[in-house]
């Protein structure tokens, strides 16, 4: 997730809004659009232009960019224009308080963990499967990778909104400092077991950290779940409906979270805190394996002085069906009501170059998210890339291991950006000491099920 740069009041309101009631989004667009009896009218012009509100700064920010000017090149017709709004909460709270002013977007990216929070929305939201059938654009679900489609389809497995950036969890570790503890260069653990044992021979030859992860819940909690093929939630981690409540305080999660937080006693494991901050301790040498995006890739490889090793995410051996497959993180394409007809023609265009292969195998090649069609990957591995990158088709292989089931499809819970700030406010009470791991995910799960009432109460 990016950071966004100070904002001027109107902005700091709306992020303030957001981080102590997301769930009040979904009402809040239901609302505004119930306000309306019609479009606006397109605007008489030769090029219709359609405003694309978005959270990467950066390179990631000039490669989408890149991308609208490639599809304004394209054709005469339409003009994308992006904007950056700010990290995924500023921007998503950006676009329902523009509902309020009649100013909002076409188009706008929203982080995974919200979906539950559009889908509430019901009549702001502009289904992409519908936008496609209507504007008769070429639009075959079969065509994207399964475990991206489980993720934003309904139960009807239709595609609510359009798979864009897309990444998995996966392991990195220092080649150079396996060689110096003397284990396998070539060889990355693969099990929680042979972590916490590379970890402590790495530790033993004198590196201050064993190993540390980024993102917390996605991670340890989200996909180590589903990687076991456990649920986080019951109604089949949410997608089954707004009444579900979270079971994820099973006995393998508490013995994963008190096995961390022995680890933690001798920096075998060394938590880093919250969202990105684990990564400069591992590309600075600090930590000798690391787990997080692999969306991070190509940025780790490009900014490590030493030789950078990937792998799967670990998993217990002692689980039956492990592993599972893992689930995704990133972003997808909203579309958003109330627009100018001739405005979603241009939308549905642009979907639809996007899904080119060699678009699509450009974007997983330049930026580390994965391709979302099977042609954009079967095409990039036809180019060598796999071959020049060794380990860059990894994210790829894990998350497709095994079909996705109701555990490892992903996640539908309201409010879920503030179940996961609980859920890391909790495991920082095990690693910390201050709670056992039962408490604090038996505290976990009791804190995030008062949310998760609370976004049912706001949107029947």
């Amino acid at each position: 997730m990016t950071a966004g740069q100070p904002r001027p009041r109107r902005v700091r309101r709306a992020r303030h809004d957001a981080n102590t009631g997301m769930e009040t989004g979904a009402a809040v667009l239901r609302g505004a659009i119930h306000c309306r009896t019609a479009a606006l009218p397109a605007p008489a012009r030769a090029v219709t232009e359609i405003a694309w509100w978005h959270a990467m700064s950066g390179e990631l920010g000039r490669r989408l960019g890149r991308l609208a000017t490639e599809f304004n090149g394209s054709q005469s017709e339409y003009r994308i224009v992006p904007t950056y709004k700010g990290n995924y909460t500023e921007t998503v709270t950006a676009a329902i308080f523009a509902f309020r002013s009649r100013s909002q977007p076409a188009i706008v990216q929203v982080n995974e963990i919200a979906t539950g929070t559009m889908m509430a929305a019901q009549g702001a939201i502009y289904p992409v499967f519908e936008l496609m059938r209507d504007e008769d654009e070429a639009f075959s679900p079969a065509a994207y990778l399964p475990a991206i489609t489980g993720y934003y389809a309904d139960v009807a497995g239709n595609l609510l909104s359009f798979p864009f950036n897309v990444s998995t969890p996966i392991l990195y570790y220092n080649k150079d400092l396996f060689r110096t503890a003397g284990l396998d260069p070539e060889r990355p653990p693969k099990t929680w077991p042979e972590v916490g044992e590379a970890a402590k021979r790495l530790r033993e030859a004198g590196v201050a950290c064993g190993f540390t992860t980024s993102w917390p819940s996605w991670v340890n909690v989200e996909s180590f779940l589903a990687l076991h093929n456990l649920p986080i939630a019951t109604r089949a981690n949410g997608f089954g409906g707004l009444d579900a409540v979270l079971i994820f305080n099973n006995p393998l999660m508490v013995r994963h979270v008190a096995q961390l937080a022995e680890w933690q006693k001798t920096g075998i494991f060394d938590y880093s805190g919250r969202g990105t901050a684990a990564e400069p301790r591992f590309q600075h040498g600090e930590c000798g394996i690391f787990m997080g995006s692999s969306a991070t890739r190509a940025d780790i490889i490009a900014n490590s002085k030493f030789a950078v090793g990937q792998g799967m995410l670990p998993f217990w051996p002692d689980v039956e069906g492990a592993p599972q497959n893992t689930i995704i993180g990133g972003a997808t394409l909203w579309v958003l009501r109330d627009r100018p007809r001739e405005e979603y023609k241009g939308v549905a265009k642009f979907f639809a170059y996007l899904s080119k292969p060699e678009v699509q195998a450009a974007w997983h090649q330049h930026t580390g998210y994965l391709p979302i069609t099977r042609a954009a990957f079967d095409l990039t591995r036809a180019q060598g890339f796999y071959d020049r990158n060794p380990g860059s088709a990894i994210a790829i292989e894990q998350m497709t291991l095994k079909p996705p089931t109701e555990n490892s499809r992903g996640l539908r819970l309201g409010s879920f950006v503030l179940i996961r700030a609980v859920i890391e406010d909790e495991l920082e009470q095990a690693f910390s000491g201050k709670k056992s791991a039962q408490a604090a995910m038996d505290s976990a799960v009791a804190r995030g099920n008062k949310l998760l009432r609370q976004f049912e109460r706001t949107n029947p």
